[in-house]
């Protein structure tokens, strides 16, 4: 017998089966005769590991041992939806997209699953990477673990894209998640309290045994790649099914195409009323524009696609008792009150504690401790008390009152005129405020200092090392080796993160040192509009507010900020330390791209793909995801997506090689 063709063989029968049994519900051998044949392959594997493949179905029972789950960048980011919970808010959305563009728009409407998003990477249909979403940037290698979700196909079939990227969700349907409560229960272990967070908690389980053992599913819905054979959303979902994924179909009603506002109304209501007895949580609806050439003119605001939007249904409410209200401080000194609940069942999950957010919202409430309260969940993560049921008042109930004084540094608080929030002005000293700006500075979208976190910040402030962040530039091995739980290589990794730091961008670090009301974008403008710390710090208020996005607002923080002395030193000693505090002034190559709009698809022999899109930008063009009327030049090479060839012909777009391009740019 030859033991490599007959490993193959059980191979490609026992992943045929799986599919079968799993994804079309429609299976052709017995239980008891799928385990047999599993036993056969798992026994010639041992016998002949040399023949034993990674995409083996043996992996779907687990086995594997993750220690630490690698960060790895998405290659296309997973960016977030824009939620609603107003039936208005999505037909005005339909109509802004009716009336930028001129011709019909079809919708695309699907469930909006509650569990654990997922991006599985495939190369020539073999399932080679799963990463969670994380922040969306980058995200968690969990693929031992995805390995062992039945449905998803670990080789694929028929006539796939030799490169590419298919998203969805990963959840634990509702039988299986009741299955593990039972279990645990007989156990004598805590049970799970909902379904989504067991879910995204097994998916980061170090055994893989662990998650084979749960049950999870998948439903896919989304492929991303640079050269696909489909124009729009659709169409691309119901080609992943011949392929071997399972996917939300039309006649399970769990996908569904419209042309109008009212068809998406429609779908919205149907589930609205139905989504308690489908076999998994959904907690709402997601609506798209299905074709990609729409999409790609709508494009992206900076943290959402224009072309999609979520509709999120109404929050359930429940009623239970405030047992006390307590105070915390933010990086900005902000005092958020927090009511202290009796514990409460409320969306899949046990809650006790709920947002007050200031001192009007308590004064509003009139809340008393020991009111009988409704909290509603309404999207938040921190549930929040949205009323007071007063016929269960006591008579003697204390009515709650807001703090004079900060909790942590008693120094007292004030109140900005225009205002809602109490502040601790502080911010030199109170712990929670100097240890939440460390926080902010050393955040990945900061600094990006690696080996650093809340808990060693923590470490480093109660024993005097780090008052500021210009002192992390001071710590020395003999200091950070001393910390509890800090060994020799975890020391150098941290001093090693602090020097890479000096290398982040000007607008980074200006979004870094934390100036009130500068975020990410706020940054970036002032980068661009300034150049240089220097003249930000004497930039006069017509000049801050002359900036594209500074308002008022922004501009007299800004001038604030240095007026502080303290500030002004900080400055400087992290321009000693070595931090860029000036824009890196990119010196274009040439400009005979200007003004042209090119899109880069295939293969190339003298570059790669990356590489022409800067030599693009180099030269003053602009890359654009996909060919449309706007598109100039379509750069080809080699096993260019015929549906990419055709549309740029119809549409008239001049298709150029490689060498056609190197001429264009003189080189």
């Amino acid at each position: 017998m030859n033991i490599g063709a007959e490993i193959q063989r059980l191979t490609d029968e026992l992943n045929r089966h799986n599919h079968l049994y799993y994804v079309e519900s429609n299976p052709e051998i017995s239980d008891y005769d799928f385990d047999q044949l599993l036993q056969k392959l798992q026994q010639l594997e041992k016998e002949h590991p040399e023949f034993a493949s990674d995409l083996s179905p043996t992996k779907r029972v687990g086995g594997d041992i993750t220690k630490k789950f690698e960060t790895v960048k998405h290659r296309f980011p997973m960016l977030s939806l824009s939620n609603s919970y107003s039936e208005e808010e999505i037909i005005e959305w339909g109509n802004r997209i009716k009336k930028s563009i001129e011709t019909p728009v079809e919708y695309v409407c699907e469930l909006k699953y509650d569990g654990v998003a997922i991006g599985i990477s495939y190369l020539n249909g073999k399932l080679m990477r799963a990463v969670t979403r994380g922040d969306g940037v980058q995200g968690e290698d969990v693929t031992n673990n995805v390995k062992t979700i039945k449905t998803i196909p670990l080789q694929l079939k028929g006539d796939f894209p030799d490169d590419f990227e298919i998203r969805g969700e990963i959840f634990f349907p509702i039988k299986s998640f009741e299955k593990t409560n039972e279990e645990r229960r007989l156990n004598g272990e805590p049970e799970f309290a909902n379904p989504r967070n067991s879910a995204s908690g097994t998916l980061k389980s170090q055994d893989s045994k662990v998650v084979a053992s749960r049950g999870l599913d998948c439903l896919l819905y989304g492929i991303y790649g640079d050269d696909l054979p489909f124009d729009n959303h659709l169409e691309s979902v119901q080609k992943a099914k011949d392929w071997g994924f399972k996917v939300p179909t039309i006649t399970e009603k769990y996908i569904f195409k419209t042309d109008s506002i009212v068809g998406i109304m429609d779908f919205i209501h149907y589930w609205d009323i139905k989504r308690n007895e489908l076999p998994f949580e959904i907690d709402g609806i997601v609506i798209k524009v299905n074709s990609y050439e729409i999409q790609s003119e709508l494009g992206f605001t900076a943290k959402s696609p224009r072309w999609a939007i979520a509709y999120k249904f109404k929050a359930e409410r429940v009623e239970t008792i405030l047992e006390e209200v307590t105070f915390q401080v933010g990086r900005t000194g902000a005092i958020t009150p927090v009511a202290n609940l009796k514990a409460v069942h409320l969306g899949g999950t046990t809650v006790k504690r709920a947002s007050l957010h200031n001192a009007d919202q308590i004064e509003k409430l009139d809340l008393h401790i020991g009111d009988s309260v409704y909290v509603e969940k309404g999207g938040e993560i921190i549930p929040k008390i949205v009323g007071v049921n007063e016929g269960l008042r006591r008579s003697a109930a204390v009515k709650v009152e807001f703090i004079d004084v900060c909790p942590e540094c008693q120094t007292e608080l004030i109140r900005r005129e225009g205002e809602v929030q109490h502040f601790c002005p502080n911010e030199k000293t109170c712990p929670p405020q100097v240890k939440g700006k460390i926080e902010h500075f050393i955040a990945r979208k900061a600094m990006n200092i690696d080996g650093l976190g809340a808990e060693t910040v923590d470490l480093l402030f109660s024993k005097g090392l780090v008052k500021n962040v210009a002192d992390l530039y001071d710590l020395t091995f003999d200091q950070v080796i001393d910390l509890e739980r800090m060994a020799e290589k975890s020391a150098n990794n941290l001093l090693k993160g602090i020097v890479d730091s000096k290398q982040i961008s000007f607008e980074r670090v200006l979004f870094a040192v934390g100036i009130r009301f500068v975020g990410e974008t706020v940054a970036k403008q002032l980068a661009k509009g300034f150049k240089n710390i220097e003249a930000l710090a004497l930039a006069k208020f017509d000049e801050l507010v002359a900036v594209d996005e500074i308002g008022e607002k922004i501009a007299f923080s800004v001038q604030n900020y240095f007026l502080d002395e303290e500030n002004v030193n900080l400055i400087e000693r992290l321009q000693k330390a070595g931090l860029q505090f000036e824009v890196e002034e990119k010196v274009l190559s040439s400009e005979n791209l200007k003004g042209k709009n090119f899109v880069v698809s295939g293969v190339f022999s003298l570059f790669s793909r990356d590489e022409l899109k800067v030599l693009i930008e180099q030269n003053g063009g602009k890359n654009v995801g996909s060919i449309s009327s706007k598109t100039d030049y379509v750069i080809a090479g080699a096993n260019m997506g015929p549906a990419k060839l055709e549309k740029a012909t119809q549409l008239g777009v001049e298709i150029i090689s490689e060498d056609d391009f190197v001429r264009m740019i003189g080189q």
